[in-house]
């Protein structure tokens, strides 16, 4: 695929196809279980619940036993996709998910929806911006955060299928699908949207759309834009990193995500060892957020299109 290629079929949110994967889990594999934190209409699990109630498991808001209850299924030989708010998922349940799932290397499926500022209009204390970096902290810990709702619908398929624990951050704002609805999810390999020799675009989740907009923008004044979707955070695909970077000698980071922690430290911190070239990150900048609409937070807080073409300009420049 190119930047030429690229056709929008509809928008819809990636929680939607997280849901949609779960259900196809639940005809093609006896083993998935679901479980949620009084969240079931919000993390679009109502279908499985529907179909399956016996394999599914509603724990009220306590993610606390909901992350132990997941981690003692692992035992009998089930695979629990455990799911609410990223904040909830992450934050507020570390303690068990660092001693009862990573340390203990429990397959179990973290599944986080409402991530990042783009939650809108329920403010700072549901936006988390820090969980990327809790998690890939974690030995053992896959973090995954798909673009759209193929992308998330095809990483759902594919955790199910991986032995060991993981992290999938999804969203609750309808974006773009661009993806095919046919795709194979490979965990840990970057997806090349468009090869260019003078800047690199290196996105992850709602913010690829944003790169897609700002590398056509940048394409169209004559320069030539490599668009890398990293969807997976960790293990990060090194090799595609490193020859891109190679290849245009310098490069930008785009996320949904406080800066400190991110991909964008992933990025730099393995270039700085391997391959030294300039590098600009389109981060929220070490705050919380606010309430708002999505789009009207992600222009304030400097990780709109805008942004990701701003920080392509600064990256030639010194280059």
């Amino acid at each position: 695929m190119d930047l030429k290629d690229i056709e929008v079929t509809g928008n819809n949110d990636t929680r939607s196809g997280f849901g949609a994967g779960l259900l196809e889990l639940g005809d093609t594999n006896p083993n998935v279980v679901g479980l949620c934190a009084d969240l079931t209409g919000s993390l679009k699990m109502d279908a499985f619940q529907k179909k399956y109630p016996e394999r599914f498991f509603q724990t009220g808001i306590a993610e606390a036993n909901m992350i132990g209850i997941a981690a003692g299924l692992t035992i009998g030989g089930k695979i629990p996709f455990a799911a609410t708010f990223a904040n909830f998922a992450t934050g507020r349940v570390y303690d068990q998910i660092r001693q009862s799932v990573a340390y203990s290397e429990k397959n179990v499926k973290i599944c986080a929806s409402h991530a990042g500022l783009t939650l809108g209009e329920d403010g700072a204390t549901h936006q988390i911006l820090e969980d990327l970096g809790l998690m890939k902290m974690l030995p053992g810990m896959v973090v995954i955060n798909p673009c759209d709702y193929n992308q998330t619908k095809a990483a759902t398929l594919a955790i199910a299928e991986y032995v060991g624990p993981v992290y999938l951050r999804f969203g609750r704002p309808k974006v773009p699908i661009f993806t095919p609805a046919n795709q194979k999810f490979e965990i840990g390999k970057a997806w090349t949207i468009n090869e260019g020799t003078d800047v690199t675009i290196f996105a992850t989740g709602h913010l690829v759309w944003k790169a897609v907009e700002a590398a056509q923008q940048l394409e169209a004044e004559g320069l030539s834009v490599e668009l890398i979707n990293i969807h997976t955070i960790k293990p990060l695909d090194e090799e595609a990193i490193l020859k891109s970077a190679a290849k245009t000698r310098c490069a930008v980071s785009a996320e949904e995500h406080n800066y400190l922690g991110g991909l964008g430290e992933s990025i730099a911190g393995l270039l700085a060892r391997k391959n030294p070239c300039p590098l600009e990150m389109v981060a929220v900048n070490d705050t919380f957020g606010e309430s708002g609409t999505p789009e009207q937070l992600m222009t304030k807080y400097g990780i709109d299109t805008a942004d990701v073409y701003a920080a392509a300009k600064r990256a030639l420049a010194r280059k």
